[in-house]
C-alpha cells in the first residue's frame, strides 16, 4: 500500500489535485443585494447546470415561504449524465435529515441544519441546510428545487459547490442517490398471545421472512449504502409499556438472498446508535444521531434518527432491499417515512414519484412543540 495513502478527510488534504475550483450561487448579478430567487408556485427553480466531468462538494441552501408545512412541499431533485429519472428525489427538509415537515438545529459530519430565532419578523424561515456528500458526474449535473407548495419561495438562496476535472471518471465510480418513501400508516400485525406489559424481551409475534418490514431502500445494480433517515409518529401509542416502534428489527437482504440477511439488527434504537430506548431530547453525532426528538419516549410522539454508514458501508453487486420492522414483528401501526442515501454505478432502478402533496404531509400537525412552517 502507497504510504502516502489518506484514510481520512483530513490526511488527503495536502494532495494537490489538478481541479478547478466553481460555483452556482443565487448572488445578485447586479451587484445589489437581491442575492436570492423567487420561486412561484408549481415552478421549478434549476440552482445547478453544469456541463464538464466534476464533482458537486457542498451545498448551502435556506429558504422562506409561507405556505403550513412547506418543507415537505418543497421538492429537491439531482439528475447526473443527462439521464431523465433523478438519481435524487426527496422532500426539501426530509432530505437534509428531518422530517415532518419541520426543521431544528443539528450538525452531523455529511450533513446539518443550523438554526437560530424559529420565527423572524418576516414570517417562516427554515434552517441553513448544509450537504458534504461528494456528488461526482461524468458529462453533467443538474439540481433543481421543485415549489409544489400554495405559495412562492419569497427567498431561495444557495450555493452549489463544486469542481471540474480534465479526467474522465474511473469505470468504478458510483453515482450519488437519495429516495423517499412512506407509509402512512404501517399495518401492524396482531400475533397470538398479544396481552398488556409483556416484558421486552418476550414479546409475541415471530418474523422471519422481512415481507411486512417497511421498506427504506430496494435498490437493482452494483454500490454501496451509505445510510439514511428515518422519520416515525409515533400516535398510536397507548400507556401500557413498550407500546413504541423501538423494537423493530434492521435487516439489509444482499444480491437477493433468502432469509436470513446478511445484516440482522436487534432493534430499531440500536440500529441508530442507541440502547434501552433513546435518550430524552435530541442527540447529534457524526455518524448517527436524533435530530427530532418527542419529549415522551415510549409513547405519543415524532421522531427523525439519521444513521450514515461512512465507515461501514453495506456492499451490493446485484441488489439491496434494507427494511426495518415497524415494532417488533411489525406489530405497530404508526407514520412512517424515510430517505435512503447510497452510491451506485448506473443505471439505477428508476425512481417512482413523490406522493401527492396532501399525502405525504404529517397525519398530526401541529403538536410536541413542533414549528408551523
Amino acid at each position: 500500500m502507497n504510504v502516502w495513502q489518506p484514510n481520512s478527510p483530513l490526511g488527503g488534504l495536502p494532495f494537490i489535485k489538478r481541479a478547478r475550483s466553481l460555483r452556482s450561487s443565487s448572488y445578485d448579478t447586479s451587484g445589489a443585494n437581491r442575492d436570492f430567487k423567487v420561486v412561484p408556485p408549481g415552478a421549478t427553480h434549476v440552482m445547478a447546470d453544469v456541463e464538464g466531468c466534476g464533482t458537486i462538494k457542498h451545498i448551502w441552501m435556506t429558504t422562506r415561504c409561507y405556505a403550513p408545512q412547506y418543507m415537505r412541499k418543497l421538492v429537491i431533485e439531482m439528475y447526473w449524465d443527462g439521464e431523465d429519472n433523478p438519481s435524487v428525489r426527496a422532500p426539501y427538509g426530509d432530505f437534509f435529515g428531518i422530517g415532518h415537515a419541520t426543521g431544528k438545529h443539528y450538525v452531523s459530519l455529511p450533513v446539518s441544519m443550523t438554526f437560530g430565532d424559529r420565527r423572524g419578523p418576516k414570517g417562516p424561515f427554515s434552517p441553513a441546510m448544509n450537504w458534504y456528500f461528494p456528488m461526482p458526474f461524468g458529462q453533467h449535473a443538474r439540481i433543481q428545487i421543485i415549489n409544489e407548495s400554495e405559495e412562492p419561495i419569497q427567498n431561495l438562496f444557495y450555493y452549489v459547490d463544486y469542481e471540474l476535472y480534465d479526467a474522465a471518471p474511473p469505470d468504478d465510480l458510483g453515482y450519488f442517490h437519495a429516495a423517499y418513501n412512506q407509509e402512512n400508516p404501517t399495518q401492524a400485525l396482531a400475533h397470538p398471545g398479544d396481552e398488556p406489559n409483556p416484558a421486552p424481551w418476550d414479546l409475541p409475534g415471530i418474523n422471519l421472512d422481512g415481507a411486512e418490514n417497511y421498506v427504506i431502500l430496494d435498490a437493482l445494480g452494483t454500490g454501496h449504502f451509505v445510510g439514511c433517515l428515518l422519520n416515525i409518529d409515533n400516535f398510536n401509542a397507548s400507556n401500557q409499556v413498550f407500546t413504541w416502534p423501538g423494537e423493530g428489527d434492521d435487516m439489509f437482504f444482499v444480491d437477493g438472498e433468502a432469509w436470513p440477511p446478511s445484516l440482522h439488527g436487534t432493534g430499531t434504537e440500536d440500529y441508530f446508535g442507541c440502547a434501552w430506548g433513546f435518550p430524552s431530547g435530541e442527540y447529534a453525532g457524526p455518524y448517527h444521531g436524533i435530530s427530532l426528538g418527542s419529549d415522551v419516549q415510549e409513547h405519543f410522539g415524532k421522531w427523525s434518527l439519521y444513521r450514515w454508514h461512512i465507515e461501514d458501508p453495506v456492499r451490493f453487486t446485484k441488489s439491496l432491499r434494507f427494511s426495518i420492522e415497524h415494532g417488533h414483528a411489525n406489530d405497530q401501526s404508526n407514520e412512517y417515512s424515510s430517505v435512503a442515501y447510497w452510491y451506485q454505478l448506473e443505471p439505477h432502478k428508476p425512481l417512482p414519484p413523490l406522493p401527492p402533496v396532501a399525502a405525504r404531509l404529517p397525519r398530526r400537525w401541529p403538536e410536541h412543540g413542533l414549528w408551523d412552517q
